[in-house]
């Protein structure tokens, strides 16, 4: 299921940067025809914000599976392995319900939305709101896979803490660990 799961995560890496590349495509070639020949791209606008809400949903989509998102986790860390579950379980728990209350309002808007059109497109509006909905329940099928992860003991305690500290602490904590193993090398050669 890892491996599924990881596949399509790389798919939408690909989308994300292919939505990317064009936004730059219509906003660079907008800018260009404005400037130096007096016309545009009168859909650019509108498409280019599209592919961002796009992207920003389904960029946490992927960080959410790699467990990207900031966090503090000084309390968390300093509890027994016990203590870790419970409170991932308790996060999974309020995560879900969070993301299914997203996808709910997410429908509600695709549905009262489906008849608006676009100003300059004439595409549905429900386009928009179709990238909430399709985050919402993808990112409570990767909640659930964790939660059923961490019920049936399939992490390690190491996996338990599941946020990341600011690159600088990582960058610190790396250090310092770099320098225990030197100190620890140093002091079985003596």
């Amino acid at each position: 299921m890892d491996k599924f799961v990881d596949k399509a995560c790389k798919g939408i890496e690909f989308l994300i940067a292919l939505g990317l590349a064009i936004m730059v495509v219509l906003v660079f070639g907008n800018v260009v025809l404005r400037y130096g020949f007096n016309s545009g791209i009168t859909v650019s606008e509108e498409v280019s914000r599209w592919l961002f809400i796009w992207g920003t949903f389904l960029g946490a989509l992927v960080a959410l599976r790699e467990h990207g998102h900031l966090g503090i986790d000084m309390v968390v860390g300093q509890l027994p392995v016990i203590g870790k579950k419970i409170c991932l379980i308790i996060g999974h728990a309020l995560m879900i319900f969070i993301v299914v209350l997203l996808a709910m309002g997410s429908w509600e808007q695709v549905k009262i939305n489906w008849d608006v059109t676009a100003p300059t497109t004439g595409w549905t509006m429900s386009i928009v709101y179709l990238s909430g909905l399709v985050f919402g329940v993808l990112a409570c099928a990767l909640l659930l896979l964790d939660l059923w992860k961490v019920v049936t003991g399939q992490l390690s305690d190491d996996q338990l803490v599941m946020v990341q500290e600011s690159e600088e602490a990582v960058q610190l904590k790396q250090v310092l660990d770099d320098a225990r193993k030197s100190d620890k090398i140093a002091g079985a050669r003596s």
